[in-house]
């Protein structure tokens, strides 16, 4: 035999090797929760290449704000890229990156009056970071660079975002590559227990911040960032006005940037454009908004702040960071479509009308369940958190894989739901239901439905296995 024949001969016992493969390829072999292979969307429903219909009960995860296959958006995508697919942002200027920044900063209101864009949420949370820290070295305070944020909180994946998100297993990897920003605790209330009222635990929360600050040094605190609804990582804990009017008020009395993330809060989810518009008192310096901006369509994220902060930097040294993408003309067209349809089709009032209407249809269904310990969130962007004990609270035991079972069965009775164990479970396990902004009543009788199916499921799991 010759040594060809001997190769081919030996290789006939190896697995054969899959060319590409799909993104999750890349991910942890662990989980129970299989993932279907999607190939047509339109509305809240999805379909997958067996013929199954599935409600894409958390819009992807909260991204596809306005639905799969809206008409608008397909039309201004496919008219601006006959037209103009690109221009690098510091050597031209395009029309859609004008009039998407006027049309956002409308909608935004006083303090938010100029937009730099990018492609998605870690980008813009970075640049977020770094035109405070390049705002204070140019007017002379270059001791302040350090930075504050919540523990759990999540604010994205590059090596500068997971250095303020709120989960310490990030630093396991990358701590020794990255200066990792102070934490304070994230306002759980239900972990709270009522030990006090949800007021006064949240100015104990909130002034937190202000003992970090002084432990720090005052003047070297650069920015705190927290999300006003929080996502996956909090089960989308939702702290009332009194906390967000105390840390901006501790932030203006020790000169520190207050950044909103509200890159899954904003561009409506919450029933208002902005989250931070509930509270006219505590309005943020800088607003970070992706998710729901391109609403799915096409990778899309903001940084909104004050044309003060903006033109003053301008003068002094400029905010000359570009990604290629910034401001990409093919982007900007379906960002100013995606607002178009919120604005026209009225889903701010429809998201906190089906908002509420979720949330009392989950309260009922809790009082049933024996595992739903808390409902939270605000519009149409809520959390379900699953316990072993609704007395005590006790979390469901870690190899239950709480999150990923709900999801399976979810997917069994017709449902696409988001969670993920963050923090290696110390702080429970949920789920978010955050379905698109325009849903009808009737689809979220059918969701909830077919939810309280699920629940009712991994009841008779976790029954048949002693852990209830």
């Amino acid at each position: 035999m010759t040594d060809s024949n001997e190769n081919q001969a030996s290789n006939t016992n190896q697995p054969e090797q899959i060319l590409g493969g799909a993104q999750d390829v890349f991910y942890s072999k662990g989980g129970v929760c299989p993932k279907p292979t999607i190939i047509k969307g339109q509305g809240i429903y999805l379909w997958d290449d067996q013929g199954n219909q599935l409600i894409d009960a958390s819009s992807g995860p909260v991204t596809c704000n306005i639905g799969h296959s809206n008409p608008r958006v397909l039309k201004a995508i496919n008219q601006q890229a006959k037209e103009l697919t690109f221009l690098f942002p510091s050597t031209a200027l395009n029309k859609p990156n004008i009039e998407l920044a006027q049309k956002l900063s409308l909608l935004a209101g006083t303090g938010f009056e100029r937009a730099l864009f990018t492609s998605g949420g870690s980008e813009a949370v970075d640049m977020a970071i770094k035109f405070c820290r390049q705002y204070r070295f140019a007017t002379g305070e270059v001791k302040r660079h350090k930075l504050i944020s919540c523990l759990p909180s999540y604010h994205g994946m590059t090596l500068g975002t997971l250095a303020v998100s709120g989960d310490p297993t990030f630093g396991e990897v990358f701590g020794d590559m990255i200066t990792t920003g102070e934490k304070i605790p994230s306002m759980l209330n239900y972990r709270n227990n009522h030990v006090l009222t949800e007021d006064k635990f949240a100015i104990q929360c909130a002034q937190k911040l202000e003992q970090k600050i002084i432990e720090m040094g005052e003047d070297t605190v650069l920015a705190f960032i927290v999300e006003p609804v929080g996502g996956s990582s909090s089960g989308a804990i939702a702290p009332p006005e009194i906390y967000f009017n105390e840390i901006r008020r501790i932030c203006d009395q020790y000169g520190v940037f207050l950044i909103f993330d509200e890159v899954m809060s904003g561009c409506g989810r919450t029933g208002t454009f902005l989250t931070s518009h509930l509270w006219p008192n505590a309005k943020p310096d800088i607003c970070v908004l992706a998710k729901g901006l391109g609403a799915g369509y096409i990778p899309l994220g903001a940084m909104l702040t004050s044309a003060e902060l903006v033109d003053h930097l301008s003068e002094l040294t400029g905010f000359n960071y570009a990604y290629t993408y910034n401001a990409s003309p093919l982007a900007c067209a379906a960002g100013i479509a995606v607002l178009d349809e919120i604005i026209e089709q009225h889903l701010l009032q429809n998201c906190t009308q089906m908002g509420e209407y979720l949330k009392q249809a989950l309260l009922k269904l809790q009082a049933k369940s024996k595992i739903i310990g808390d409902i939270r969130g605000r519009g149409l962007l809520m959390g379900v958190e699953f316990v072993a004990c609704k007395d005590s609270r006790e979390p469901l035991p870690l190899q239950v894989e709480a999150t990923e079972q709900v999801k399976k069965m979810g997917l069994e009775n017709g449902l696409m739901i988001y969670g993920r164990r963050s923090n290696k479970g110390i702080y429970g396990d949920n789920i978010l239901l955050a379905p698109p902004l325009n849903v009808t009543q009737p689809e979220i009788g059918t969701l909830v439905e077919k939810f309280t199916q699920t629940i009712f499921q991994f009841e008779s799991y976790l029954e048949q296995h002693s852990y209830i």
